[in-house]
């Protein structure tokens, strides 16, 4: 029987590796639940699956957990803090990790699974565009097992060869083709964007995900952040990474050999589908999900995503392109942007304006270590912040002039 722990158990990826997990409890044993900040969930979760380890980042939200449980805390053993994350993804009864902690704050723990030798079940993509290499080199050292749980790369990962290795570029690949929904507004005049609201834009029409993959999906940042993660997963350079707007989200990505070839990897859009694959790997395990029906699909669609109308995915494009530490401050400003569009702060052009601001401004270069990933974050996001104090302000001041 395998342990598993899930990082980020109270978001929407944790919630479908809870789903499948209890589909299978002669081959797997939740050892393991942690979150960031959302105590009331995290309780409700313990409650349920009573698992033997339970952790909040959040020390506040850790005490609001205490109290909630109550008696029911009883034997769980409760963590606190941001070293609470890295010491679940190291513990000697864990031997999977779910890690799905959204955004930098996955990075720490991410990283404390791929050291202590882990199967890692990567949903946390900004942990690999922030530190990639670094990444890595942990998994190489530790001896860990890394299989992407994003539904594109997983996808991707499905079409390789069997003997392909993460972070090295597999023989006879030619060319990778990533699919993209194209999000809510994939056909909005750009002209509307300014108008858009946060509830717009989480309203995705294909899948159901967080308000912050949802914006990311909105923007088409996910997708960008989605290039720079395959280039350092499968081992091949930005160019050799093409995007597809695909409306109906059955083909979640494709791999072109050198001889003609076109492999797919098609499916309905449920998270449980990866979710499942990558447990079990290299077996095949019930997902739970609906299978696919092509007859009542009908039609398969693609076409060019728009990179004038959606700035990020072009600002990603040259992250990716000029490597070093770009990811990250782009990352970095990503996050702040959009938390500062969901609180209304910003507009929806102003995510990608912000960004442009903080990587044309940061400090570039090559990451020497951990260290400096973390130096290059603050950086960004101190940037952003003061772009957005400084375009509100102005703001204001053409409203007080009117």
């Amino acid at each position: 029987m395998i342990g598993v722990a899930v990082l980020g158990s109270t978001g929407s990826i944790g919630e479908s590796t809870l789903d499948v997990l209890a589909r299978h409890p002669q081959r797997f044993r939740l050892v393991a639940l942690a979150a960031n900040t959302n105590a009331a969930k995290l309780a409700r979760q313990i409650r349920l699956y009573r698992p033997a380890y339970a952790a909040l980042a959040d020390e506040g939200a850790a005490q609001e957990l205490r109290a909630l449980l109550g008696a029911d805390a009883r034997g769980v053993r409760l963590l606190a803090g941001p070293g609470a994350l890295e010491e679940i993804a190291a513990l000697t009864e864990v031997g999977c990790v779910m890690a799905a902690i959204v955004g930098a704050a996955g990075l720490r723990s991410t990283l404390a699974a791929a050291r202590a030798g882990k199967r890692l079940l990567l949903a946390n993509k900004e942990s690999l565009v922030m530190s990639g290499p670094l990444l890595l080199e942990a998994v190489r050292a530790g001896g860990a097992t890394l299989l992407p749980i994003d539904s594109e790369h997983n996808a991707i990962f499905q079409c390789l060869p069997p003997h392909a290795r993460t972070g090295e570029a597999p023989a006879g690949v030619r060319r990778i083709l990533l699919t993209a929904s194209g999000g809510p507004f994939r056909d909005t005049p750009v002209e509307a964007l300014e108008r858009v609201t946060p509830e717009a834009a989480c309203a995705h029409p294909n899948w159901v995900m967080g308000r912050k993959i949802s914006v990311d999906s909105a923007t088409l940042m996910n997708k960008g952040l989605e290039l720079i993660e395959a280039c350092l997963l499968f081992g091949v350079p930005p160019a050799q990474v093409d995007i597809l707007l695909h409306p109906q989200s059955i083909v979640h990505s494709l791999v072109e050999y050198v001889d003609g070839s076109v492999l797919a990897q098609l499916g309905a859009p449920d998270m449980r589908t990866p979710i499942a694959h990558a447990l079990a790997w290299p077996e095949r395990i019930d997902s739970g999900v609906e299978f696919l029906d092509l007859l009542k699909a009908g039609r398969l669609d693609f076409r060019p995503p728009d990179t004038v109308k959606f700035r990020c995915l072009a600002l990603a494009q040259a992250a990716a392109r000029a490597g070093g530490l770009h990811p990250v401050l782009l990352n970095a400003a990503n996050e702040v942007a959009v938390a500062a569009f969901l609180e209304r702060q910003l507009n929806f052009p102003g995510i990608a304006a912000v960004i442009e601001a903080v990587v044309q401004a940061g400090t570039g270069g090559a990451p020497s270590g951990l260290d400096e990933v973390l130096a290059a974050d603050a950086e960004g996001r101190m940037l952003a912040r003061e772009h957005i104090h400084g375009m509100n302000r102005n703001a204001a001041l053409k409203g007080a002039h009117a």
